[in-house]
């Protein structure tokens, strides 16, 4: 079940999330948590209990009728431990860029739960992520 934070849908609407080179979007893998579409910022899933293994910087981003994607991401040397049974994506600074906000004001996006090989069970070694090549790419509004 892939779906985006309804606050996140929102911010898209008044313009506080831009999907552009600008603002810094990131993507974690995480565990732990239960999708709550009603959370607005990182720091709700972490108070929910979900734990970000790992982060990485969203690049190449591009977006064409209202479908986003971007490049494919690896996250390199994943530490062994419990099982990754989702991704998050986030906008981590303002829409001007800059430094990352505190997880108190890191806007949610997106949920991906059902993305091929999840859950994985981190050994060590690297994750790729390898976004959709179809017609919704990484999630269309």
């Amino acid at each position: 079940m892939s779906a985006l934070f309804d606050p996140g849908r929102e911010g898209f609407l008044d313009g506080s999330i831009q999907w552009n080179a600008t603002p810094t979007h990131k993507i974690s893998l995480l565990r732990g948590y239960t999708f709550s579409a009603a959370h607005k910022f990182v720091s709700e899933v972490t108070g929910a209990g979900g734990s970000l293994v790992a982060t990485q910087t969203l690049s190449g981003k591009l977006a064409a009728s209202g479908v986003a994607d971007a490049s494919d991401v690896t996250f390199p040397t994943v530490a062994a431990g419990d099982p990754i049974t989702a991704l998050i994506i986030y906008q981590a600074s303002a829409t001007s860029g800059g430094a990352d906000l505190a997880a108190s004001s890191q806007r949610l996006i997106a949920f991906i739960d059902d993305a091929a090989n999840l859950p994985i069970t981190p050994n060590g070694g690297n994750i790729d992520v390898v976004f959709d090549s179809g017609p919704n790419k990484i999630f269309k509004l």
